[in-house]
């Protein structure tokens, strides 16, 4: 099957199916407080509105879930050296290893699964397809 319509139909199927198998590994945080810890993780600090905007959610459904993480100690608050009226939210060491354990239990779970149930030439065609959808993944976003 290359009709790109089919392709695409089957391909959001398989990775909604991924996804949720995927959230099923997770068991210590909520999804909104991960990808939190994640993004702080992959950008550095940031602040409420930014996080928000970067998360598509409105700021104050994210300074809930921040303070969630700052109760619970994954998270940091820390003046703006730049400007005095922000603030910084930051990972911890503890928020640190909390991610770690999250990624490391759910890319376990696929890493096992993989190793089981592909064979070697399996493996190296999902590699293929790995950079494939990465490329689709990095095409603008049309609704910018």
């Amino acid at each position: 099957m290359t009709d790109p319509e089919a392709l695409a139909s089957d391909l959001r199927v398989v990775l909604g199916h991924l996804v949720r198998r995927l959230r099923a590994e997770r068991r210590d945080l909520p999804l909104p407080q991960v990808t939190v810890l994640g993004r702080l993780d992959r950008a550095g600090p940031a602040g409420v509105s930014d996080l928000a905007a970067g998360e598509r959610v409105r700021p104050q459904s994210m300074a809930a879930t921040v303070a969630s993480l700052a109760e619970a100690g994954l998270v940091s608050r820390t003046p703006d050296a730049r400007d005095g009226r922000r603030v910084l939210i930051d990972l911890t060491p503890a928020g640190r290893e909390a991610l770690a354990a999250d990624r490391r239990r759910r890319e376990g779970w696929m890493a096992g699964a993989i190793r089981r149930d592909l064979s070697p030439k399996e493996r190296r065609t999902l590699a293929d397809a790995t950079a494939l959808l990465a490329r689709i993944a990095e095409t603008d976003d049309p609704r910018r």
